[in-house]
């Protein structure tokens, strides 16, 4: 079974990608979203049967892999709760993403590539969650980034789509350059990346290094004890973790990833790549609660991601972008779970946040779908009554990423269960960076309230702004798109409740098994539900606040946005720029490496090397050449000339020669 739920993805690409022309575009549908299908299927009697079952964990050895020196991996699968949980969500998503595309692509003459591309990134992300060594890992860490590559620029004729699929390419490998690192570092430390040896040693490191203080690691000319070593590699881990995930400095691909059709940003957001940088840090718990500082920088790397996206999201009028800077934002969330020990809990929210975020971004691909493929929110409205399915569960999506519900219960949207529980966690985390996170995130609460309400209003609300053309052709969208938003409008509803216990409560040991490993002085499960009453109620106050200022905005008072941007219009401008990271990056990145570049070329290649090399060389004989040419003028009295003084000189030489040998007689 678990087998076929990694492989069955892999099969949809091969027939789709092989013969996609040849069995047609149709078939090609059918065949990968099928597939994808009984994976899902098959995910969620994994889940059921590991979380809720006896057994932990289930090693599957594939295939041997690699073998050079102490080096051996093999190609296996790693079945634990984790595990299930990701299988559950990505192949869920990419199932419901599969279907929906039917409908939202049904005019591409390039279908048959695009679902081919969709089934290989979910394989890719597969091959990720089951890993069982780092290695693996690192290929289906790859592979998203491969198949993102090709999804953002599916659209090649776009030059804005090549751009952005370039610019994710070349931001993850800065995270990747961390990753490899951090690989080949823990193979140094342990003669080993299969995981449960790493595991099972690492504290037995911890303990001797502790007894002789004996260097483990040399890095950058310093050598290192087992606890300095094990914070560098988990630095290194996060590294690759901040640029799959999109955290704060290696964020700026994420937004740009909207050129890619709708669905592929569904895919990308909710439930695959995103993902791939918090599942990381989860698996590697056992590393993590070995270096206190490691998990200080992740827990205000989260905050900073968390408060920093929200603020662009106020203002952004593309509505695919606004979802994204919410995913950013929410993402910052998973990892101040994480940096403070609650890794069950960033989880959690990763598995929440699934079933939400792809719900709107496919409910703003029905939205564009309706509006002939308008995107800016600014010139639509009233649009509620015109597609009320579309409106209701873009409105189910809104109320579980703002976090409705009700205080002091577990009784509420998925948003509120599980994003409430990573504000308590950092109100009760003992770093030095949790409180800074908690008062971050609870800001970012308000935020992240105002800019949904804001969508959700210009979008729905108020008067019509779109051409009258456009309005007269607004439409649902076909039931195969809205299925999937009905399904998907479940997990926002329920996702929350119904797992609090095994995620977070008293389930949870039973549950995870061990598969996520928390430290004998982690207490912070415990501590989080002692929280004082101001700070479990504080996040459903933000989300009222941002309501009402939402409100008051667009639907009372319509004028006021303007005239507030009007007069703050440098920080409307700063966040409209998004900070302007991509300029300062432009400055000191781009254009320097372009400066570079251009300098290598011309002046080293071309001037020197070419000038002095090949280049040269040819000039300097061809230059003999012309000289030795002006020899042969082709007149006769020339070459008789020549022979004249050659018979001259011969003369002379012979007359000289014969005296000075009489004379030696």
């Amino acid at each position: 079974m678990y087998t076929a739920i990694v492989f069955l993805p892999l099969i949809g690409f091969l027939i789709a990608g092989l013969f996609g022309r040849m069995i047609g575009s149709k078939a090609s549908e059918l065949v990968t979203a099928s597939l994808v299908t009984a994976s899902a299927i098959l995910s969620w009697v994994a889940f059921f049967s590991v979380g809720y079952g006896e057994t932990g964990l289930y090693q599957i050895e594939i295939m041997r892999w690699i073998s050079a020196g102490a080096l051996n991996v093999s190609w296996g699968l790693r079945i634990d709760t984790l595990t299930v949980v990701m299988l559950v969500v990505v192949n869920s998503v990419s199932a419901l993403v599969h279907w929906y595309s039917r409908g939202y692509m049904h005019h591409d003459p390039h279908r048959s590539r695009f679902f081919a591309y969709l089934s290989l990134f979910t394989f890719a992300m597969l091959s990720l969650v089951t890993s069982d060594n780092l290695l693996q890992m690192f290929f289906g860490w790859e592979g998203v980034g491969l198949a993102s590559y090709l999804l953002i620029g599916f659209w090649y004729h776009k030059p804005s789509a090549n751009a952005a699929a370039m610019k994710a390419f070349v931001v993850n490998r800065v995270g990747d350059f961390g990753f490899a690192l951090a690989i080949f570092s823990t193979f140094y430390i342990f003669g080993s990346i299969d995981f449960q040896t790493i595991f099972s040693n690492a504290q037995g490191l911890m303990e001797t290094s502790g007894q002789g203080h004996a260097p483990v690691l040399e890095f950058l000319g310093y050598q290192l004890d087992a606890h300095s070593a094990m914070t560098i590699v988990c630095l290194l881990f996060f590294m690759g973790a901040m640029g799959k995930s999109a955290q704060f400095l290696l964020h700026t691909w994420l937004p740009d990833a909207m050129e890619g059709p709708t669905p592929v940003s569904a895919l990308i957001h909710a439930a695959t790549m995103v993902t791939a940088g918090v599942f990381m840090v989860a698996r590697l718990s056992p590393l993590f609660e070995l270096s206190h500082t490691a998990l200080t920088v992740v827990t205000f790397f989260g905050a900073t991601t968390a408060f920093f996206a929200a603020t662009i999201g106020l203002v952004q009028n593309d509505i695919k972008r606004v979802i994204a800077y919410s995913t950013c934002s929410q993402l910052g969330y998973m990892f101040v779970a994480l940096g403070t020990g609650a890794y069950s809990i960033g989880v959690f929210h990763l598995f929440t946040h699934a079933f939400f975020k792809a719900l709107l971004f496919l409910c703003a691909g029905s939205v564009i779908h309706a509006v002939s493929d308008e995107q800016d929110m600014r010139k639509m409205g009233g649009l509620r009554k015109h597609i009320p399915w579309t409106y209701w569960t873009m409105f189910i999506g809104t109320v579980a990423l703002t976090g409705v519900g009700i205080p002091f219960t577990h009784i509420g949207f998925a948003g509120f269960i599980s994003k409430d529980a990573v504000i308590e966690a950092a109100y009760a985390g003992h770093n030095g960076m949790a409180q800074y996170a908690f008062w971050l995130t609870v800001f970012a609460a308000g935020l992240t309230s105002f800019y949904s309400w804001r969508l959700t209003f210009m979008t729905f609300h108020g008067k019509p702004r779109a051409p009258v053309d456009v309005m007269s052709h607004v439409h649902e969208s076909p039931w195969v798109m809205i299925v999937p938003l009905l399904l998907l409008s479940v997990g926002a509803v329920l996702s929350g409740m119904v797992f609090y216990g095994v995620f977070v409560g008293e389930g949870f040991a039973e549950f995870w098994k061990g598969a996520i490993f928390m430290g004998p002085e982690n207490h912070i499960l415990h501590d989080m539900h002692e929280v004082p009453a101001w700070v479990k109620v504080s996040p459903f106050v933000m989300m009222v606040g941002g309501l009402l200022v939402a409100y008051l905005f667009y639907i009372r008072r319509p004028d006021l946005p303007k005239k507030l941007a009007e007069q703050h219009s440098g920080l409307y401008q700063f966040l409209l720029n998004k900070w302007y990271f991509d300029e300062l990056y432009n400055l000191l990145f781009v254009r320097s490496s372009m400066w570079l570049g251009r300098t290598l070329w011309k002046k080293g290649d071309g001037t020197v090397i070419d000038g002095y090399g090949p280049n040269g060389v040819a000039a300097r004989v061809q230059n003999v050449t012309t000289w030795v040419v002006k020899l042969q003028t082709g007149y006769l009295y020339h070459y008789a000339f020549a022979m004249l003084i050659g018979v001259a000189a011969l003369i002379t030489w012979s007359m000289f020669t014969g005296a000075s040998t009489g004379g030696a007689h």
